[in-house]
Order: structure tokens, then C-alpha cells, then sequence
């Protein structure tokens, strides 16, 4: 099967190997999938358990045409009742409140960044927490791999990334991860616990999955494949079958980065493309590689038309929005 995502990654979780990968440093805009380093950054700060009542000046801010759980001013919700807006309606009016709980939209935005930094995320640049349309805002199918890798090692996210569907109120909403659930076509995936997917205009569809089979966990990134529908999730369970088979004996083409909190060696940031691994070398350009032989434009066939290609590419993407 062809694989027609701009930018996509598998790796494996435990590991840190990267088994396949095109682009992975393409800076893209991520849409939803950035909240979970919005997530990676305020989990920790409030406890499930605590309530909170909505300020009409907490939802101000909300983007017009935002995806939204439903939030009303003047009501009172748990912490959990947010995150589960969060995970599983991708609601940007409960991005907003635990934004306001935090210190505000700056304090938030701030915080994200200074956690990208610690996750080694340089290709990242947080403008909005929720990840709507900003012309200066973008990940990279890396970065996306790294954020979710970090959030799955804490408890709580990943229960709410794996919860199916949860009620707020007296309102019941279903996940919109599509191989976590199985709907609108899509089958759900055997092992599949997470993560988060997105959708705006102009980033098109993403999606940061993990799935784990016989004790072994695989993460997975896909970004703006060209067909819209269910073309992500696809891919992604393409990727993830590869990794599952064919990818437990493919060589390492790079590792992912470990946070400075964790010991992680510092990345090296002269070069445009970002991190590359933990050995801090600089990124996929024209002299340094991830240890591929290059052949062209093509590294190396893994399956069925799926490559492997060295990343040339770093310009930022234009802004549309939704």
C-alpha cells in the first residue's frame, strides 16, 4: 500500500528506536495532536478530583469554527470532566478553561514551550494551546512522537487517551480516535491505546497513535495524508502493522530524543531540521543522515511502496483557517 502522508514515523516506545520514518522533520501544522503537549504540561497541576467553575471570559478566547465538548459558562466541572473534553472531543473550550486554571492563555503557551524544550521538541513553535491555525505555529512528525511518548509515561494520560467514552454532565461523548473506537468506517485496531488526532483546513488530517502487541508498544505518526476521510487512520494501521511484523527486525534508522529531565543528551540546535537523536548529531540534511544509504531521493524500500526518504524539506507551512 502506498503511503501518501506528507510526514510520518513509527517507533518503538520502550526503545526509543526509530524504525522507519519520511520526513520526520518537516515542520507541519500539527492541529489537535498538539494538545498533548498541552497535556504533557498541566496534567500534573490539578487534581482529578477538583471542580471548577466556568467564567464566560474563560471562553472568550475560543477560535470560531473550534471542535467543542460543550462547555458552559457558570457551570462547575471536575478537572476530569475537562480532560476527558480534551482527549476525547478535542474541545478547545476545555483547552481554555485549564488554560484560565493555569494562569491564563500566555502562562499556558509559555509553559508548552518551555516543556518542548525539555522534551528536545525543536521543531515545535506553541502559539495557541489547542492547536488551532496559527501562521507560526508547527510541529513535526517527531516532535508529535516525543510529546506522545512522554504523556504516555505518566498514569493519567494515558488512561484519558485510552478512555472510549465518558460522560460530562449528562452529556455521553465518544473518543474521535477512530482505531481506538471503530466508527465512520474505520475498523478499531487490536492493541491501540491512544492517542490523539486532528483536523483543521490547513494542517489536514493528523494523527499520533500507539498500539501495544505481545508486551511490545509501537508509536506512530502520520501527517496530511492526501486524501482526507479516513486516508490517517489507514496509514497509520498500515505503519503500525509493518511495525509489528516486519519492523521487529528492521535496523534502527534514529532514536528518539530523551527529555533533559530524564538525562536525555542535549540535541544539537544549528541545524534548521531540529533533533535527530539521542546522540545530540545534527538532523537529516544534505551531509548528515540518520545512518541511511541514500540512493537519490529514496533511502531505502521497507514495503509495498512505503520508503524511507531523507528529509529535505523545512519550510514552514502557510496558515489557513478553519
Amino acid at each position: 500500500m502506498n503511503i501518501t502522508a506528507r510526514a510520518w514515523i513509527v517507533a518503538d516506545h520502550d526503545s526509543g528506536e526509530v524504525l522507519a520514518a519520511r520526513d520526520p522533520h518537516l515542520r507541519l501544522a500539527p492541529a489537535s495532536t498538539l494538545k498533548m503537549l498541552f497535556a504533557d504540561t498541566l496534567l500534573g497541576k490539578f487534581a482529578r478530583t477538583e471542580r471548577h467553575t466556568v467564567r464566560g471570559q474563560e471562553l472568550a478566547t475560543v477560535p470560531e469554527g473550534s471542535s467543542l465538548v460543550g462547555i458552559k459558562a457558570g457551570a462547575t466541572y471536575s478537572v476530569e470532566d475537562l480532560w476527558h473534553g480534551v482527549f476525547l472531543r478535542s474541545g478547545n473550550d476545555a483547552v481554555r478553561v485549564l488554560a484560565a486554571m493555569n494562569g491564563g492563555i500566555e502562562r499556558s503557551v509559555a509553559d508548552m514551550r518551555a516543556k518542548a524544550a525539555d522534551l528536545q521538541a525543536v521543531d515545535t513553535y506553541v502559539v495557541s494551546p489547542d492547536g488551532y491555525d496559527h501562521p507560526r505555529q508547527y510541529s513535526s512528525a517527531y516532535d508529535l512522537t516525543l510529546m506522545a511518548r512522554s504523556g504516555l509515561r505518566s498514569a493519567d494520560f494515558r488512561a484519558y487517551c485510552g478512555t472510549r467514552t465518558a460522560r460530562i454532565g449528562k452529556t455521553g461523548i465518544e473518543n474521535t480516535n477512530r482505531l481506538l473506537c471503530g466508527s465512520h468506517g474505520v475498523k478499531a485496531y487490536a492493541g491501540m491505546i491512544g492517542v490523539k488526532n486532528g483536523y483543521t483546513s490547513n494542517a489536514g488530517n493528523t494523527f499520533t497513535g500507539a498500539a501495544t502487541r505481545k508486551g511490545r508498544t509501537l508509536l506512530v505518526t502520520v501527517l496530511h495524508p492526501r486524501s482526507g476521510l479516513n486516508a490517517v487512520y489507514e496509514e497509520a494501521r498500515t505503519l503500525l502493522d509493518w511495525g509489528f511484523t516486519q519492523g521487529s527486525s528492521a535496523k534502527s534508522v534514529g532514536t528518539l530524543t530523551e527529555p533533559l529531565s530524564r538525562g536525555g543528551a542535549k540535541v544539537s540546535h544549528n541545524s534548521p531540521h531540529g533533533a535527530a537523536g539521542s546522540a545530540g548529531a545534527a538532523v537529516d540534511d544534505d551531509s548528515v543522515g540518520w545512518g541511511l544509504p541514500v540512493g537519490g531521493a529514496v533511502a531505502g524500500a521497507l514495503f509495498g511502496g512505503v520508503y524511507v526518504l531523507r528529509n529535505r524539506r523545512t519550510k514552514k507551512p502557510s496558515a489557513e483557517r478553519s
